[in-house]
């Protein structure tokens, strides 16, 4: 094992070195506890150490399949334009939440007041499948028809989603910062690809890499996201199992119970209907 580790590193180096990953941003806008994670300044330009990089995605990896192991659900975040169409992609391959919209303030702190307004658009959704929207006059289904739309801009990637986020997966914490705020309040632990323009000890698993090209970000969800798929447990549908599982032999056992004292009931010998005794005249 010890053995294999470099090579294994070495490998992922070179690969996100390919990608780009290592270019951070000019010095005159370099975070100033970011300097661990830079290699050098070449030509006025950080460039990160990804060796230091992969050692933070590997611990960052190893939480991922931690959580997804425990049923512990992770939501995306990501605003850039340039990044938003295949995040959403990724997220929906692996089934996984996402808002690449804007942040929606309160998604966290007043997840139940977001949770209506994701309950109204699958509602709506349904009424305009179903045909229920009919019964409407056509200035009705159109101010319908606006509304969600609007809803389905905001909370399309949050549909399915019934509870709290237990952490967050985000792209550039100086960007998300609101989010990044909302989950420290929460107490709700962050992973992030951060680049050299941010403090990396804003969130508990930071990976310092370059946020702006769409190929590194690209390579890191498709990453991380199957890593926690593929870990995913459902505990919720692991205890319904225990419980079915648990109620078909204690429904067994009655069977069996049953059985014998019906056998016997049928075994017993049937009486001769008393002869009925004469009236003295």
């Amino acid at each position: 094992k010890t053995t294999t580790e470099p090579m294994d590193i070495n490998k992922e180096v070179q690969e996100l070195f390919n990608l780009g990953a290592h270019l951070g941003h000019r010095k005159s806008r370099v975070h100033p506890k970011s300097y661990r994670y830079i290699h050098k300044i070449m030509n006025g330009v950080s460039i990160i150490d990804l060796t230091k990089t992969v050692t933070l995605l590997h611990k960052a990896r190893t939480f991922l399949e931690k959580e997804a192991k425990a049923g512990k659900k992770i939501l995306v975040v990501t605003t850039k334009k340039n990044l938003a169409g295949f995040t959403a992609e990724i997220s929906q391959k692996f089934n996984v939440p996402y808002t690449t919209t804007k942040w929606l303030p309160g998604l966290i702190t007043n997840f139940d007041t977001i949770v209506k307004n994701v309950k109204k658009l699958e509602d709506m959704k349904e009424g305009q499948a179903n045909g229920s929207w009919d019964q409407f006059v056509k200035h009705e289904r159109t101010a319908m028809m606006k509304e969600m739309y609007r809803l389905d801009r905001f909370y399309k990637g949050l549909v399915g989603l019934r509870q709290r986020p237990d952490l967050l997966l985000v792209i550039d914490t100086r960007k998300e910062k609101n989010a990044v705020n909302e989950a420290k309040m929460a107490g709700i632990p962050v992973v992030a690809i951060v680049d050299t323009n941010s403090n990396p000890e804003e969130v508990a698993y930071p990976i310092v890499m370059n946020d702006d090209a769409p190929e590194v970000v690209q390579h890191m969800l498709n990453d991380l996201l199957k890593l926690y798929g593929d870990s995913y447990t459902d505990k919720k549908a692991e205890v319904k199992e225990e419980v079915a599982g648990e109620a078909a032999p204690a429904e067994a056992k009655k069977e069996d119970k049953a059985a014998p004292a019906e056998q016997k009931k049928a075994a017993a010998p049937k009486k001769a209907p008393a002869k009925a005794e004469k009236k003295s005249e």
